[in-house]
């Protein structure tokens, strides 16, 4: 099993994660989460295309309480096309509904675990 695998592999070394939907506040909540995870590294975070080329620190104004990483503040932000996560075997979308179904089917698609905040999928007997 695919799941079993990124298990398997967490134990070993960090497995490089992207965020979907990275700036808005549920994205970053992700972001604060995964900044320091034990199994996980943040390597991608992905937001529409306003957002795209820039730094995540310049892309999004943080509201949590804790203060964003360095490292994640670093990182560009990349479109949300399952090209730009290519070494991500996990994907964490923040995606509003009213985007996440279509994208999050092309990341699964495309052969990522896709773990949602979004209602689009939740019925789905594949889910």
């Amino acid at each position: 099993m695919k799941s079993m695998n990124v298990v398997a592999s967490a134990k070993k070394k960090k497995v490089p994660v992207a965020v979907l939907g990275a700036t808005g506040s549920v994205g970053q909540r992700f972001v604060s989460l995964l900044g320091d995870h034990p199994w996980f590294e943040l390597a991608v975070v992905a937001a529409s295309e306003r957002s795209a080329g820039r730094t995540y620190a310049d892309a999004a104004p943080w509201v949590q309480s804790t203060p964003l990483a360095r490292r994640a503040g670093g990182l560009v932000v990349r479109s949300t096309d399952p090209d730009s996560a290519r070494d991500c075997p996990l994907v964490f979308s923040a995606l509003d509904a009213a985007v996440a179904g279509d994208t999050e089917k092309a990341f699964a698609d495309a052969g990522h675990l896709v773990v949602s905040n979004a209602r689009n999928h939740r019925m789905d007997p594949e889910v």
